[in-house]
């Protein structure tokens, strides 16, 4: 079992920036970020595995950075140039193992954090 505790949502024009943060209650190897918007299916954003593999979202490339600290238990999510299209709820996840090659399978990620507001207005 892990609980994650997402922070740092919030409102911004385009072209702001905003940084998420994930935090674990045990030390948890792969985290990912997902988001939804309304009435839209949950989609991967980004991910970051073993030895710090990371994947990331056509949409998001070149915006998002995934990062992890050492510790292994807070993941954050950097996000930059942010769009319109980038408004959502965005969750934390994590999955029971980590495989050697990360990937966004939202089947695959069993604990899920509340979520946070990530809202971007034109």
């Amino acid at each position: 079992q892990v609980q994650l505790v997402e922070s740092g949502g919030g409102s911004v024009q385009t072209g702001g920036s905003l940084t998420l943060s994930c935090a674990a209650s045990r030390i948890t190897y792969c985290m990912a970020w997902f988001r939804q918007a309304p009435g839209k299916e949950r989609e991967g954003v980004a991910i970051i595995g073993l030895r710090g593999a990371t994947l990331y979202a056509d949409s998001v490339k070149g915006r998002f950075t995934i990062s992890q600290d050492k510790n292994k238990r807070t993941a954050l999510l950097e996000m930059t140039n942010l769009k319109p299209e980038d408004t959502a709820m965005y969750y934390c996840a994590a999955r029971e193992s980590c495989p050697a090659i990360p990937d966004l399978t939202l089947e695959m990620h069993k604990y899920w954090g509340q979520g946070t507001q990530v809202t971007v207005s034109s």
